[in-house]
């Protein structure tokens, strides 16, 4: 596994180095501010996705080394949500607390999107194994916090978008079958 992490690690990294690239190429379309948050939001779902998606594969297709792999997903979900974030307070609103406190409190999706973020810092910071060791059960009742999460990442997106909600759903559509996946384990259920 350790032979398949660096390349991943680099694959994981994709998509920001098409930002950057973008960027660099003026190549980002008539709204370059827009389609980085697009972007960012829309990778720290896929990486959510894809760290949830690691039980089931594990359990369902015998791929238990994918465990070795679920931090450094996640963790990708949580850089890529903090530049979204980033884009958002420092690009999109210049760093004008007034108008950023009127919007995380005035736009339902803002709101909801903000949420998500403030509950990914506990998991980002509790991801290592001396955390684990730490927290011991608490560890795992703490990153289950990661449903809510995901759950609110897709409302954020399904409100922000105002005509065609094909991505959105695509993502609850996700969701929804890896929660099937998880079943009454979800929350702890036996």
């Amino acid at each position: 596994m350790k032979k398949i992490k660096i390349p991943i690690f680099i694959l994981c990294l994709v998509p920001f180095f098409h930002l950057v690239y973008g960027i660099f190429t003026d190549n980002l379309g008539a709204n370059p501010i827009e389609y980085i948050l697009h972007s960012t939001g829309f990778w720290t779902l896929t990486f959510l996705m894809i760290t949830l998606s690691v039980t089931p594969l594990r359990r369902i297709k015998g791929l238990n080394k994918l465990i070795q792999l679920r931090r450094m997903f996640g963790l990708f979900a949580f850089f890529y949500v903090c530049l979204h974030f980033s884009i958002y307070l420092g690009i999109d609103r210049y760093f004008e607390w007034d108008e950023i406190v009127k919007d995380i409190t005035a736009r339902p999706y803002i709101t909801v999107g903000f949420t998500a973020f403030l509950l990914l810092f506990p998991l980002a910071f509790t991801s290592t194994k001396k955390s684990m060791r730490k927290l011991g059960k608490r560890w795992v009742k703490l990153h289950r916090l990661i449903y809510i999460v995901a759950i609110l990442g897709v409302i954020h997106f399904w409100w922000l978008v105002k005509k065609d909600i094909t991505e959105p759903l695509i993502f609850a559509v996700i969701l929804a079958v890896l929660f099937a996946l998880r079943g009454k384990k979800l929350f702890g259920l036996k």
